[in-house]
């Protein structure tokens, strides 16, 4: 996935910013925050993860999302996001 279609999205902006602030959580809280319905935030969690940015673990019937520490691009995601943030 090219970053202008990662970028392009409210919705995967907004997951990035709170995978980055909190770590690591479950659909529904990060649907919760991000203020996102369970469908539309599970399809955008689906597209970060076929681009390598985010990554899960499944605990039985609960995945948990993270950034994928593994991948070059997912830290630069993270850390641009973090400096944004820094720099209101």
């Amino acid at each position: 996935m090219a970053i202008e279609e990662v970028l392009s999205s409210k919705g995967r902006v907004k997951i990035l910013k709170i995978l980055a602030d909190i770590g690591e959580l479950n659909i529904s809280e990060i649907a919760r925050r991000a203020g996102l319905n369970y469908t539309t935030t599970n399809e955008h969690l689906t597209a970060l993860e076929l681009s390598g940015l985010i990554m899960h673990k499944r605990f039985g019937r609960i995945r948990i999302f993270r950034f994928n520490e593994n991948n070059p691009r997912a830290e630069m995601v993270r850390r641009l996001v973090e400096l944004w943030e820094q720099t209101k």
